[in-house]
């Protein structure tokens, strides 16, 4: 497996941006798919955005869609989401997970996790 260390989180205001972090131990960073997952209290885990290996392929969840970007640096380890045009359903704990081979929209089938990040968007 691999470990996992999200940062970047905030209270931001409706209309801004933050970019997540998330850094990754190991050699085998690029043997793993990697997604952004978020929860938001009283709620499930719910998908966010996902990439490939290589960064060729993205995917994201239709909420978000036009306003995140999900991005990696292989040579560095790390996975990044820059989130625009935040709002206030926004709002969750945000969370880094790396999947061996390819990667899918749930979270059950995701080995690795992070301890999360939170997220907060004013009204």
């Amino acid at each position: 497996q691999v470990q996992l260390v999200e940062s970047g989180g905030g209270l931001v205001q409706t209309g801004g941006s933050l970019r997540l972090s998330c850094a990754a131990s190991g050699r085998t960073f690029s043997s793993y798919a990697m997604g952004w997952f978020r929860q938001a209290p009283g709620k499930e885990r719910e998908f966010v955005a996902a990439i490939s290996r290589a960064g060729g392929n993205t995917r994201y969840a239709d909420s978000v869609k036009g306003r995140f970007t999900i991005s990696r640096d292989n040579a560095k380890n790390t996975v990044y989401v820059q989130m625009n045009s935040l709002k206030p359903e926004d709002t969750a704990v945000y969370y880094c997970a790396a999947r061996a081979g390819t990667f899918n929209s749930n979270p059950n089938s995701w080995g690795s996790w992070g301890q999360g990040t939170q997220v907060t968007v004013s009204s």
